[in-house]
């Protein structure tokens, strides 16, 4: 059986590549997600993509992940890593292995940034390696959760 590795987006996500492109670089969403689901299936894994504007569907995707048994998490909350209790509380809440990432050094950005909510839900962090942020966070996850690269 496939192990699913579900990876979430959050607000404003969807306009990667136009989106203030000095910061977040030209890569689009799509690149990303064809970035993930190929990096799954070196560990024999699918990635289940999801991006909302949405706090509460983000909690959705979040519980459905449980619902379906995913092996781990991957999310970049976008500026609800700032502020939501209710998507750390989803996450503590359904136990699944999760990394945080972001695109941009959150750290090196405006002071209310180095606040995440996510990252004290997460085993790990990354951020500032732009989209290869994530192909790195599946790798972590996949070596966390025992999944090795196919040959």
């Amino acid at each position: 059986m496939t192990k699913t590795i579900y990876v979430l987006n959050g607000p404003n996500l969807n306009l990667l590549g136009t989106r203030e492109p000095e910061i977040y670089g030209h890569h689009t969403l799509a690149d990303v997600e064809k970035l993930c689901r190929d990096t799954a299936s070196r560990f024999g894994a699918e990635a289940v993509c999801r991006q909302t504007n949405r706090e509460g569907e983000i909690v959705d995707f979040i519980q459905e992940a449980a619902v379906k048994k995913a092996v781990g998490i991957i999310i970049n909350a976008g500026g609800y890593t700032h502020t939501s209790i209710a998507i750390h509380d989803a996450l503590v809440g359904v136990q699944i292995p999760t990394v945080e990432v972001h695109v941009s050094n959150v750290y090196a950005r405006e002071r209310f940034r180095h606040q995440s909510f996510i990252a004290k839900a997460a085993f790990a962090s990354l951020c500032g390696f732009g989209i290869e942020g994530y192909r790195l966070a599946i790798q972590g996850l996949a070596a966390r959760v025992g999944l090795a690269a196919k040959a």
